[in-house]
C-alpha cells in the first residue's frame, strides 16, 4: 500500500485531535504509529498524548523540550530554531528507518511558517519517506509547496472561539 501525505492546517482548533483520531484508527488495525510533537514540550502533555501513551499499544510518542514563544515569551528564537532543527533531524532518522506505518509531525507547519525549520527540509522528508508510510503534517501556516505535494489537505477554519469572544483560557481536556 502506498502511504499518502495529509496536511491539517488553518486557524481553527482540532488539527492535533484529528491527527490523533487517525492514529487511534491505525493502531486499532494493528499498525505502528510515531507521533512526533514539536513546540509543545515545555508544558503539560495534551490529553491526546497522555491517552496515547496509556491506551494505544503500537503508538510511540516523541515530545521535544522546545516551547513556542506563545507559551513562554522568554524563549530565544535563535535557540528555538536550533533546537527544532536538531529535533527534526532525530525524527527524520527514525522515520527513514521505515518501522512505522503512520507518522504524525504535529505542529511542523508552524515550525516552517515561523522560520524555525527550512521548508526545504520538510519537502525533502516528504519526498524521501519510505513509500509505505502514511504521513500527517499539522499546524498553522502550511507552505503552499507542502500543500501541493500533499495528497489530502484539510483546513480547519475558526468561525468563533471563546478565547476571543469571552477571554476564556484554554481548558484541560477540551483545548489541550
Amino acid at each position: 500500500m502506498r502511504g499518502m501525505i495529509h496536511v491539517y492546517t488553518g486557524d481553527g482548533k482540532g488539527k492535533t485531535t484529528a491527527a490523533f483520531g487517525l492514529a487511534a484508527r491505525c493502531v486499532g488495525h494493528g499498525r505502528r504509529v510515531l507521533f512526533v510533537q514539536f513546540l509543545k514540550g515545555g508544558g503539560a502533555e495534551s490529553g491526546e498524548i497522555t491517552a496515547g501513551k496509556r491506551q494505544l499499544l503500537g503508538m510511540e510518542v516523541m515530545r521535544f523540550k522546545e516551547v513556542h514563544p506563545l507559551f513562554d515569551p522568554a524563549v530565544d528564537p535563535k535557540i528555538l530554531a536550533e533546537t527544532v532543527r536538531k529535533d527534526f533531524a532525530k525524527a527524520e532518522r527514525l522515520i527513514l528507518q521505515g518501522d512505522f506505518d503512520l507518522v504524525i509531525l504535529d505542529e511542523i507547519n508552524n515550525c516552517t511558517a515561523q522560520g524555525l525549520l527550512p521548508v526545504d527540509a520538510l519537502l525533502t522528508l516528504m519526498e524521501s519517506k519510505p513509500q509505505n508510510i502514511e504521513m500527517v503534517l499539522t499546524g498553522r501556516g502550511a507552505d503552499s509547496r507542502v500543500l501541493e505535494k500533499a495528497d489530502y489537505v484539510t483546513e480547519m477554519k475558526k468561525i468563533k472561539h471563546p478565547a476571543e469572544t469571552s477571554g476564556l483560557p484554554a481548558r484541560e481536556g477540551i483545548e489541550y
